[in-house]
């Protein structure tokens, strides 16, 4: 166990983003009954995925993390989470194909419910209002009631995660994710679009592919590679009276595992050093994930490594990287410099989405996609000047064909927004703008498909 950590030793540092429940007795009621429950992930699983970035960490795999920006209660539903989890399949077949290595997949998704604000307070249309934090917390509704943050909201928040992760589990590993289906893992919607054909032409060649190593005796019949996929999850670990209410003792290790998820991380708004976000995640045993923003400092981020993976554990942590299109090359090089100069085993991935958000001429929050192509494109390329292996993409991303971020091959334009915008807080890549985007990133990875390669996944 990390020294001087409990899972409630959080509680004595200054705390960012929290919400202030104005029920103690009911706050203390629901983390006590989520104590009770069964945790939704188990360690063997966290060190799996540990195990699986680390690969990642030494260029012999890829992460590819994706979901939505904040899990809903209204829109939660079988057909939701499929084709999230469809199109992920998707992006992982493009990616892997082209990289020549394994793709680890993890889903933000089952716990992705809280989110940071940058201020307390909103205007929505003539009223100041609390921030919606997110389902977990409170209310999008715009009505002073709405926005009280309610403790009970939590049980329904593990509910839901619960039956995410038993249907994802379910498609992972019951035969949906089979390789001979690659052909019909697509959308209606992306039919017929380039971006669609494109995959189409692709799962041929890998059909091709099966068919001479099915009659090889290779099949899923007697492979457990070809028949399914692993799948983790992971969200921000935000709500630390949540987290702590679902941490669990591995009795196999003696270490805690947050049980909410199988990787957590930190965002670039929490990630203070003696904060209580980075105090909770110092002590679990799961991968940890930390939002690299342009404020972070190069001494700073070696005081939060040393904090977070004072033994440098392989597949630990991941630096979440996140500073916007044309700055790039402003701040990762002295954070990769900093960070190889100390000998620190880290896995590097590129979030090109919270940097390049902006507000439409229409009043919505969007993003344009070349902007986010430009921060992958620029990840890469500091990461081969620098020798450094680019180890991962993370979008906000979704199944559903919404209409939120601006271009992409279908040219998004500013009047089309309106149409199909759904997301509570920020705006995210539809099913066709993500495969697109993972073409786009392959490119970027057949240029280093000659790096040292993992067993396949």
């Amino acid at each position: 166990m990390a020294q001087g950590w409990s899972r409630n030793s959080w509680r004595a540092r200054p705390a960012e983003q929290l919400p202030a429940y104005p029920d103690a007795e009911a706050l203390a009621a629901v983390e006590a009954k989520l104590a009770a429950y069964p945790p939704l992930v188990f360690a063997g699983e966290a060190r799996e995925l540990k195990r699986r970035l680390a690969d990642a960490a030494a260029g012999r795999a890829f992460l590819l993390q994706g979901g939505d920006c904040a899990e809903s209660f209204a829109e939660f539903g079988a057909d939701t989470i499929r084709d999230t989890f469809r199109v992920l399949l998707q992006m992982a077949v493009v990616l892997t194909f082209a990289a020549k290595k394994p793709v680890v997949k993890v889903g933000r998704m089952a716990g992705q419910f809280a989110k940071p604000r940058s201020a307390p307070v909103e205007r929505v249309g003539d009223l100041d209002l609390p921030s919606y934090k997110g389902d977990i917390i409170n209310e999008d509704s715009p009505t002073p009631e709405a926005r009280v943050p309610d403790p009970s909201r939590m049980l329904q928040a593990y509910l839901q995660s619960a039956a995410t992760l038993n249907l994802l589990r379910a498609f992972a590993q019951g035969g949906y994710a089979d390789l001979h289906r690659v052909a019909s893992w697509n959308l209606g919607f992306t039919q017929g679009s380039p971006e669609g054909e494109r995959y189409q032409a692709l799962a041929q060649r890998i059909s091709s592919a099966l068919d001479f190593i099915d009659a090889c005796g290779v099949n899923p019949g007697n492979s457990a590679q070809l028949k399914g996929v692993s799948f983790f999850t992971s969200h921000e670990a935000l709500l630390l009276p949540y987290e702590e209410a679902l941490a669990r003792l591995d009795s196999t290790s003696g270490k805690w595992i947050a049980g909410s998820g199988h990787m957590i991380w930190i965002g670039d708004r929490t990630r203070q050093l003696d904060g209580a976000h980075v105090e909770f995640c110092r002590g679990v045993l799961n991968p940890v994930g930390l939002k690299c923003g342009p404020s972070l400092a190069p001494d700073d981020l070696l005081k939060l490594i040393d904090r977070l993976n004072p033994e440098n554990e392989a597949g630990r942590l991941t630096l979440i990287v996140r500073v916007g299109a044309g700055k790039v090359a402003q701040h990762l090089p002295a954070l990769i410099r900093a960070v190889e100069r100390e000998g620190r085993s880290v896995v590097w991935c590129c979030d090109p989405m919270h940097g390049n958000t902006i507000k439409s001429e229409t009043g919505y929050k969007t993003r344009p996609f070349d902007r986010v192509l430009s921060e992958v494109r620029e990840f890469f390329a500091i990461h081969q000047a620098e020798g450094t292996h680019a180890g991962g993409v993370h979008f906000e991303m979704t199944g559903k064909n919404v209409t939120e971020c601006l271009g992409g091959m279908h040219n998004l334009a500013e009047a089309d927004l309106s149409s199909r915008y759904h997301t509570a807080c920020d705006p995210r890549l539809n099913a066709s703008q993500a495969l697109e985007l993972a073409f786009l990133v392959a490119e970027e990875l057949e240029k280093t498909a000659a790096e040292p390669k993992a067993e396949a996944v």
